[in-house]
């Protein structure tokens, strides 16, 4: 599975960007998707994760009430909208596939994009 992510950029806070993640190759054994980030000289860290077939959908915290994931089956794409953007958002913003049920967990996911740059300015 390969997945690639866009939809990055610089944004005010208070604003709002949305993500997008591709993926692509062997996509039947996906089971779970997420996002997550990781800022400079920190940890990676969960933001939200969705269920192949949108039965469930986790969220950090930190998150809950701005950010939303969905995705769309038919063609292999999952969505992390944020809106309400603060500058502790800030971070490189990856994407991760499971070929099981997992939750915010790092070490579930087998699959990971490139990452994206995600930029709040205050």
């Amino acid at each position: 599975v390969q997945l690639v992510e866009s939809g990055g950029g610089l944004v005010q806070a208070g604003g709002s960007l949305r993500l997008s993640c591709a993926a692509s190759g062997r996509t039947f054994s996906i089971y779970s998707m997420a996002w997550f980030r990781q800022a400079p000289g920190k940890e990676r860290e969960f933001v939200a994760a969705i269920s192949w077939n949108r039965v469930s959908t986790n969220y950090a915290d930190s998150v809950k009430g701005r950010f939303t994931i969905s995705n769309d089956n038919a063609n292999n794409m999952v969505y992390l909208q944020m809106n309400s953007l603060k500058p502790e958002d800030t971070a490189v913003y990856y994407c991760a596939a499971a070929g099981r049920v997992a939750d915010a967990a790092r070490n579930q996911y087998n699959y990971w994009g490139q990452g994206t740059q995600v930029t709040v300015s205050s």
